[in-house]
């Protein structure tokens, strides 16, 4: 398990804006339709944005209407971790980076039933895209 989960929040608060430690450290939302990454649509992988771990391939990448990036599934199962949330008297499942604790959004079964099913509605504020290189000519 990586030392990052162990970091004081002092530490997220000098490695973080304040917009992404409210997402990412105090599981906050960005308003729907507001992330910048809601409307890419460039090929690269999406990284949390606090601790850098790839989590999300743009091939993952649906659109959904909901207002934040969706994906049907992450990159590799063994970067993300799924709570209960319980959070505003209803029943959710929070998405977490695995690496360093990140808040990055929750998962619904309501996403592309050509693929797996799920929708994980992810905030634009706990991802960094880093896109795909060119291919040389």
């Amino acid at each position: 398990m990586s030392d990052l989960r162990n970091q004081p929040e002092s530490y997220w608060k000098e490695k973080l804006t304040p917009e992404q430690y409210q997402v990412c450290r105090q599981k906050g939302t960005e308003p729907a339709f507001s992330g910048a990454l809601y409307y890419n649509h460039d090929q690269g992988v999406y990284a949390c944005a606090a601790c850098g771990q790839p989590l999300f391939s743009s091939d993952a990448k649906f659109e959904s209407g909901s207002g934040w990036p969706s994906f049907d599934q992450p990159m590799n199962r063994e970067h993300v971790e799924l709570h209960d949330d319980n959070s505003f008297f209803m029943h959710r499942t929070e998405v977490v980076c695995k690496n360093c604790g990140a808040h990055l959004g929750h998962v619904f079964d309501d996403g592309p039933r050509e693929t797996t099913g799920k929708r994980y509605c992810i905030n634009s504020l706990a991802l960094d895209f880093q896109p795909k290189a060119a291919e040389a000519k």
